[in-house]
């Protein structure tokens, strides 16, 4: 349930944050803590800044694993071309990025069975090229993922806070359905009275032979 919470803030995050011209696409940070034994999402995202131009994208990841200085090449992507280059990630990694078109915007890759091995700094990086109409112009955006391995999931601080949220917010809403229920009991009740005082009214002028209109009618 908080992790559906997170998403929804992010999206809405998203809806507030990302400047026109760029309403497909939101360059979100990946999240940089996993599980050992389980799988995780190493994200990447580069948005063009004007979606009007066509362009093409190739996307390298890179990994350099704690306490060396290296980066080795372990994965590259390009137009329905998904491949795995180092043999520690044979069969671990998996496409999870664009599909169906060469204007890759989002890089992300799966790590299937993630190991203590898998510590380290990855870096994503695009080869774009945007086709404008005199020129073409080739672009190279790189982004780190500083990822640490884990024995169990830590609980994130956004989602303890989403949480409570949540549950505040259910008090909140039924506080006030209370309030309303109550409010409109009010307002029916004193209606009620009102129509009773008037036809009480009504029935003691009849008494009385008085020809005052009451509820509008005068009575004989």
């Amino acid at each position: 349930m908080a992790l559906g919470i997170i998403s929804f803030l992010s999206l809405c995050i998203f809806y507030i944050q990302v400047p026109q011209g760029q309403t497909g696409c939101a360059e979100v940070d990946s999240m940089t803590e996993a599980v050992a034994g389980k799988g995780f999402l190493l994200g990447c995202i580069s948005c063009k800044r004007r979606e009007e131009v066509p362009g093409s994208a190739i996307v390298d990841w890179h990994f350099k694993a704690a306490g060396t200085e290296e980066f080795i090449h372990i994965f590259q992507y390009e137009y329905n071309n998904p491949t795995i280059l180092h043999e520690n990630f044979e069969g671990r990694l998996e496409w999870q990025g664009t599909m169906g078109t060469k204007d890759v915007q989002t890089g992300a890759i799966f790590i299937h069975n993630v190991t203590y091995n898998d510590t380290g700094t990855y870096l994503c990086t695009f080869h774009r090229t945007l086709y404008l109409p005199l020129y073409e112009e080739h672009l190279v955006i790189n982004k780190e993922v500083e990822l640490t391995v884990v024995e169990e999931a830590n609980p994130e601080l956004t989602a303890v806070i989403s949480e409570i949220m949540m549950y505040v917010l259910i008090v909140v809403l039924q506080l006030w359905m209370i309030g309303v229920l109550i409010y409109c009991y009010r307002k029916i009740y004193a209606e009620n009275e009102a129509r009773e005082a008037r036809k009480a009214a009504c029935s003691q002028n009849k008494l009385v032979g008085s020809k005052d209109p009451c509820d509008g009618i005068y009575l004989e």
